[in-house]
């Protein structure tokens, strides 16, 4: 069944991703430690070659990825890191990229020879080519982990950067699509039918419908609303499930997620300064963000989001 937009809602196209740096040397930044533990790593590849398309199971050779660590030394790991950080860093780094890449290669060399990268167990910090091994299999958290302590601390302020070809969106844009998937019509959304992917997803919706404390609401289906974030050393995108006007003005987006993990954990820290960035730019309404873990628990994030917006007024 189709379904159609209407009740234009605005709503904006933000990503805070552009930043103003702080003007302090690289080598300067204070790092956590970072932990990597062997048994946690893969060790052993199995290959198959593929054969009319398909994987033949009977030529599986395996691949001993410690041979192909040794294969590495130091110095390669070293400069392979700060290539990969520097090209999270270079799109918004306003002064000299080779500068910046020499200082890369100085810090990432610095933390992989400090003890704040801990191995375990310890005979791979005793071992050189297994420390190597160790280092190379875990090359994107190590990534991560330098490039967040420089993204966290080279804040000064967060900037909405708007989309060049769709800098303010609204519900209103939202085009008709046909879908099999089980649907209803609503009261308060924006848009006419709700289309559900579970039998949670039908139970937030019906709470947001039918709460007093929500004047609009629209599931975030086809809206093209997206978070854009850093996990492993690659830029992802991820789309919230709801987006909640409250009676008090406040516009909430609403996530819901069960389980929890290293990379939803990193979704709700970007979607965290997304909001933030918004406030700052001050031109779109007061932001927040929650995430809901229980269909139980809708009602009470509303009510504290509401009664927050009735104390900052």
């Amino acid at each position: 069944m189709p379904r159609r937009a209407r009740k234009p809602k605005r709503a904006v196209a933000v990503s805070p991703s552009a930043r103003a740096p702080r003007k302090r040397p690289i080598e300067q930044y204070d790092h956590k430690a970072l932990d990597l533990v062997a048994t946690d790593t893969v060790s052993l590849a199995e290959l198959a070659p593929v054969v009319e398309g398909k994987p033949d199971v009977t030529r599986i050779t395996g691949i001993d990825l410690a041979g192909l660590a040794r294969q590495f030394r130091i110095q390669k790991i070293v400069f392979e890191t700060a290539r990969d950080v520097f090209d999270q860093i270079k799109p918004g780094w306003p002064g000299s990229r080779e500068q910046l890449l020499a200082q890369l290669v100085g810090l990432v060399e610095q933390f992989l020879a400090s003890d704040r990268i801990r191995l375990y167990p310890e005979l791979f910090m005793q071992d050189a080519l297994r420390r190597r091994v160790l280092l190379t299999l875990n090359m994107n958290r190590v990534v991560r982990h330098i490039w967040e302590a420089i993204r966290l601390e080279n804040t000064l302020a967060l900037v909405p950067v708007f989309d060049a070809e769709h800098p303010i969106r609204c519900t209103g844009d939202m085009l008709p699509w046909y879908t099999g998937r089980a649907w209803e019509y609503t009261k308060r959304s924006h848009v006419n039918r709700c289309v559900f992917d579970s039998t949670w997803d039908a139970g937030e919706a019906f709470v947001l419908d039918g709460d007093p404390h929500v004047a609009a609401w629209a599931k975030n289906d086809h809206l093209g609303f997206e978070v854009v974030y850093v996990f492993e050393g690659a830029v992802r995108k991820f789309r919230p499930d709801f987006l909640v006007r409250l009676s008090g003005g406040t516009l909430l987006v609403l996530e819901v997620k069960g389980q929890d993990s290293a990379q939803q954990q990193t979704k709700r820290k970007f979607l965290g300064e997304w909001v933030q960035a918004v406030n700052q730019h001050g031109g779109f309404g007061r932001w927040a963000w929650d995430v809901s873990r229980l269909p139980a628990d809708v009602r009470d994030i509303l009510f504290k989001h509401n009664e927050t917006t009735k104390g900052a007024a």
